[in-house]
């Protein structure tokens, strides 16, 4: 589910594209660490707790590369606010979010649902742009890690197979920080497309944020989603 699908339809945002290519995606496998976890008998740890650092209100600050995959260097910027509240006791959570560009001309809505899988000790997660109206598919999936949180899928965009891939870092109680990339190489190499910077709204409310020594986590994009 890329951040910047959808957003045509919206003037911008994380956006849906379809599975097109039956090539094994991430989002279909475990990834290395759950493996080997499962392989050396060990339990996995349990990170129905990781989004929680991303539960309350936000200021937004997004960056969106107009043109990804085209060798563009021309970025907007948009500014609003976004909410997270949890559901299903933690296990999933629904972030919604709001964002402009300086001249109104574009203005974002959407929302990110974020599923807790206990077998695989993995998160899912779907966009949906208030411009469709439906979940953005497939979701991109992942785990957090000492402090670091990738989620993957693969896609076709214009016409290309590529993978997608989101990273949550540098979270704190008041911030943290979200960024989508591109692949057309299988991986070998990213360009990142969609940047997010959030800090905690001052009117939100104190939220008991868990931060864990193995890494505490966290969009996204949306997110890019988030």
């Amino acid at each position: 589910m890329t951040v910047n699908g959808s957003i045509g339809a919206c003037a911008v945002t994380v956006g849906a594209l379809l599975l097109s290519q039956p090539v094994v995606t991430w989002a279909q496998t475990a990834s290395p660490a759950t493996k080997e976890a499962s392989q050396n008998g060990a339990p996995q740890r349990d990170g129905q707790r990781d989004f929680d650092f991303a539960l309350g209100n936000w200021k937004f600050h997004l960056k969106r590369l107009q043109h990804p995959l085209t060798g563009s260097n021309t970025w907007i910027e948009l500014d609003g606010h976004s909410s997270c509240r949890k559901i299903w006791d933690g296990k999933a959570n629904l972030d919604e979010v709001e964002v402009y560009s300086a001249d109104r001309k574009t203005h974002i809505q959407g929302l990110t649902l974020r599923l807790y899988n206990l077998e695989s000790h993995q998160w899912s997660l779907y966009w949906a742009n208030a411009a469709k109206g439906t979940l953005g598919l497939p979701p991109v999936v992942g785990q957090f890690k000492n402090g670091r949180g990738e989620f993957y899928d693969q896609e076709d965009y214009n016409g290309r197979a590529i993978f997608v891939r989101y990273v949550w870092s540098d979270i704190t109680p008041t911030s943290a920080h979200f960024e989508q990339s591109f692949s057309t190489d299988g991986g070998k190499t990213w360009e990142t497309n969609w940047i997010t910077d959030q800090t905690r709204s001052q009117s939100s409310a104190r939220v008991n944020i868990a931060i864990e020594p193995l890494g505490l986590r966290g969009h996204s994009s949306r997110g890019r989603s988030r």
